[in-house]
């Protein structure tokens, strides 16, 4: 029966690469299906019988885990630089990009409880 180990959608392709790369280092045997373009599929890395499933699922949770430090770093350190932040960064950097997404998010907020507002 085959076991569905990793959900493939909204997985970054370096991500993707980095665990072909270890099964394949790992010899696992494993097959993959892409997501589909319009996500009704959710795609996946797959193996077939319960000791593979085992085997890979003890390797991508130890990728994972390093995987989830380094980008964690990598986070930690864009926040010491202030390369990513919050709105206030943001409007420091792209004032006027975050000044127009700030006015459309208002117009949509308002056109959408426009027919509650007249009902009152």
């Amino acid at each position: 029966m085959p076991h569905h180990l990793m959900n493939l959608r909204h997985v970054p392709d370096d991500e993707a690469d980095d665990i072909r790369a270890l099964f394949d280092e790992h010899e696992v045997r494993y097959y993959e299906t892409p997501p589909s373009r319009w996500g009704i599929s959710m795609g996946g890395f797959w193996v077939n019988d319960d000791e593979e499933a085992r085997r890979a699922r003890a390797l991508l949770d130890a990728y994972q885990q390093q995987r989830f430090e380094t980008q964690r770093q990598a986070y930690e350190q864009g926040l010491a630089r202030g390369d990513i932040g919050g709105v206030g960064s943001m409007f420091r950097r792209y004032p006027l990009r975050t000044l127009a997404a700030c006015l459309a998010i208002v117009v949509i907020i308002g056109i959408s409880l426009l027919p509650f507002i007249r009902l009152g």
